[in-house]
């Protein structure tokens, strides 16, 4: 039989979640942003639970393709725009929208020669300060760009750093409005934490809103909130099984570097996954994990392939016995990703990009 790791991807879930920041952010159009590949889901498992999204956003050209021959034929944003001139060409074919962050994109476009104008993003750095123009050159650009006959609409767009923290939004916010008023145009602004934090206000919530990492179920604000506060439910699951019991006497160890020492006899479970699958091996003793529905934990090192689990809380867990890595579980029980990446000292987003090629992956 095959080794008994896999992922699963969760559609309702995905469906739930559009429907659930739809109504945090009520008449704004939404972006299902499916850069990374869909956040490690897979653009094409992921595509049924999302294409009730307004538009897709993405960072690649490969992406755009993708989604493309899955038959969308709606929106379709390059976040990051264009690498160099020729990816012109392919935007014009697909009809693909694009950021504009900076002066040689615009260069780039009014050598583009095209019969059909295209919808450009025009990025401002608020204060993430990574891509986007100053406001001070904000409105320069602007009208370089209104000036080629080669753009069409020009959307006004920002990128909260702070949302999802106590400094919030508001320096950022007051920066947009300042380089912005007064410009035509569409506006575009919140992410996760900002679309669920302050979509509820016209104003802020804009035309469009790109919610990411709360669209695949993980809290942008955790701890502050974690994703059942904000009514998410995980659209990833990664399960196993125990492989192996053992039995440990006190003073014995477990795993490379004996890092965790049995301080009582103790009954423990070998579970078929390790680093290798994407578990992260920084989750030492400690990490959530469930057995059979039932909340444990993590014991010692992971390794590239296996990690060892603590069956105190689960006396009944035998070989063949199901574990959850997060995600959902049997009997209802739920482990949410984020609580998994805490004690791994990361977050999320970086376990759900990082499932391993060699993991089966199903969709429901």
């Amino acid at each position: 039989m095959p080794r008994p790791i896999q992922a699963t991807i969760h559609t309702a879930a995905l469906r739930h979640n559009f429907e659930r920041l739809r109504s945090a952010a009520p008449g704004a159009r939404l972006w299902a942003i499916v850069k990374a590949n869909a956040y490690g889901h897979g653009i094409e498992r992921a595509f049924e639970g999302m294409r009730g999204a307004d538009g897709f956003a993405l960072l690649d050209l490969n992406e755009a393709q993708r989604v493309r021959d899955l038959g969308w034929r709606g929106p379709i944003l390059l976040l990051e725009g264009v690498f160099e001139p020729r990816d012109l060409e392919l935007c014009s074919r697909l009809q693909l929208w694009h950021v504009v962050h900076n002066d040689d994109q615009i260069d780039w476009l009014a050598m583009h020669k095209t019969h059909s104008p295209q919808s450009v993003f025009l990025k401002l750095n608020s204060g993430m300060n990574r891509l986007g123009f100053t406001p001070e050159r904000y409105r320069a650009a602007y009208a370089r760009l209104g000036a080629l006959p080669q753009v069409d609409e020009i959307s006004l767009m920002t990128h909260f750093s702070d949302a999802d923290g106590d400094n919030g939004i508001a320096d950022q916010w007051a920066r947009f409005q300042r380089a912005t008023e007064g410009l035509p145009g569409e506006r575009s602004v919140c992410n996760s934490a900002a679309t669920l934090r302050y979509g509820s206000q016209s104003e802020i919530r804009g035309d469009w809103v790109r919610p990411g990492i709360a669209a695949y179920g993980s809290s942008p604000d955790f701890p502050q909130h974690d994703a059942a506060h904000w009514g998410l439910l995980p659209t990833m699951t990664l399960s196993s099984k125990l492989i192996a019991i053992n039995h440990l006497e006190a003073g014995e160890t477990i795993g490379y570097g004996s890092i965790f020492t049995a301080d009582t006899p103790m009954r423990v479970g070998v579970v078929a996954c390790g680093y290798a699958d994407g578990y992260p091996r920084h989750a030492i003793t400690g990490a959530p994990v469930l057995v059979d529905g039932v909340r444990t934990r993590t014991l010692g090192r992971v390794s590239m392939d296996m990690l060892v689990v603590d069956l105190a809380p689960v006396p009944q867990a035998r070989c063949g016995s199901e574990v959850t890595l997060w995600g959902q579980g049997p009997k209802r029980a739920l482990l949410p990703i984020d609580e998994v990446a805490q004690a791994a000292g990361t977050v999320g987003y970086e376990l759900m990009c990082a499932l391993a090629l060699r993991v089966p992956t199903v969709v429901l």
